[in-house]
């Protein structure tokens, strides 16, 4: 599901271009998990949501992220992943975002710390999540609009 909040995409002009802001690219719908819950069984539920990463909150903070890299490094390790918790493979205090951080940002982030996955809070509370494939989707999508 795609934020719907603002009927006109919220930009910023950056070097001279209009950039979308986060606000307007992210998923708001996340899939959310404990830190307790075993891998197999988030893996599971990321398979069915169609998502590549679970957000992992402990209570209303977020601890972590699980990512597909995750998943594969806790599958190449032969740990039983039935009961082996996520907090074990889990990436803890994901590097985040804010709404307003543009598209060209986010994607800088994402490249520079070899990331896909980029959770997107305001103050403490988890907002939405923006994938490098959201990234490049807003940047081909503003080259096509016409000026």
């Amino acid at each position: 599901m795609r934020s719907a909040a603002a009927a006109e995409p919220s930009i910023r002009q950056a070097q001279g271009e209009t950039v979308a802001q986060l606000r307007d690219i992210m998923t708001t719908k996340v899939l959310t998990t404990s830190a307790e819950r075993p891998v197999a069984e988030v893996t599971a539920m990321m398979v069915k949501a169609r998502v590549g990463s679970a957000v992992v909150l402990q209570g209303s903070w977020l601890a972590g992220i699980l990512t597909e890299r995750d998943v594969l490094r806790a599958a190449a390790s032969r740990s039983d992943l039935t009961i082996s918790p996520v907090s074990q493979w889990m990436t803890r205090d994901p590097v985040t975002a804010t709404p307003e951080t543009t598209a060209e940002e986010a994607a800088h982030l994402m490249l520079t710390n070899g990331f896909r996955h980029l959770p997107v809070v305001e103050g403490r509370s988890l907002t939405g999540v923006v994938s490098i494939r959201d990234v490049l989707a807003s940047g081909i999508r503003r080259r096509r609009t016409p000026e």
